[in-house]
């Protein structure tokens, strides 16, 4: 049998092990924080953009289905929910503050709640988008869960939508930094709380790394614009029906 041909068995075997896939998960995300850190924590050399991309070209080199890789990952995943309650760790340091900042919060999150739905809803209608293209871009500023599980029930896809809130995370993590010096908003409060809200939780890892105060703030911003837009969306939709 040529070498080839034998590397090909091998492959045929290692790819339906769920651990291989697992692997290439960790080994590619740990890469992607190598470059991040070499580059000096360059915003554009994201990690988790990195790392998809790096998964993707190996999938589509391998024509390995979706399911496939994630009967793998799976395990990854399962840990976003006790990642995602993890961040009331630093958020609990900020108790007190948040009992004085009610107000400004309670506001801050409506509009920035409201303006990430209806603008996203607006430039598809502009551009001639389907129904159910609005309705899975919707709830795409919400952490991935709750946007998958929003537009499934008003009618979008939500494969569409988990794809369009990782863009949203991973282009808020990279453009959040410089868009705030530009408008020189210096308060990490105030910073951690408009990432949370337009980046959910890729932005907050980020947050997290630069300031504990803005990474407590932002996730804060995750988890309410995750209750806020659970609640709006359904009225987004219905003004639109009407």
């Amino acid at each position: 049998m040529s070498a080839p041909a034998k590397l090909s068995e091998i492959w045929v075997f290692l790819a339906q092990s769920p651990l291989l896939w697992l692997a290439l998960t960790l080994l590619a995300y740990l890469g992607a924080l190598w470059l991040h850190r070499r580059s000096g924590a360059n915003p554009v050399v994201n990690p988790v953009l990195v790392s998809v991309i790096v998964i993707v070209a190996v999938l589509l080199a391998t024509r390995t289905p979706y399911d496939t890789y994630f009967e793998g990952a799976k395990f990854v995943h399962f840990l976003i929910g006790p990642a995602t309650v993890a961040l009331a760790v630093p958020l609990y340091s900020q108790v007190a503050r948040l009992r004085r900042l009610w107000l400004p919060i309670g506001v801050a999150l409506l509009a920035g709640s409201v303006a990430a739905i209806v603008s996203a809803v607006g430039i598809a209608w502009a551009l001639g988008g389907s129904h159910e293209l609005l309705m899975s871009l919707a709830p795409k500023s919400a952490t991935m869960p709750i946007a998958m599980g929003v537009s499934e029930k008003i009618g979008g896809l939500p494969s569409l939508s988990a794809v369009a809130a990782a863009i949203t995370g991973i282009a808020g993590a990279i453009m959040a930094t410089g868009l705030l010096n530009l408008l020189r908003i210096e308060e990490p409060a105030v910073r951690g709380f408009a990432v949370g809200i337009t980046a959910h939780g890729i932005g907050t890892a980020r947050a997290i790394q630069v300031n504990e105060t803005a990474g407590a703030f932002s996730a804060l911003a995750m988890g309410l614009n995750g209750i806020a837009t659970a609640l709006l969306v359904p009225l987004v939709v219905r003004w639109l029906g009407a």
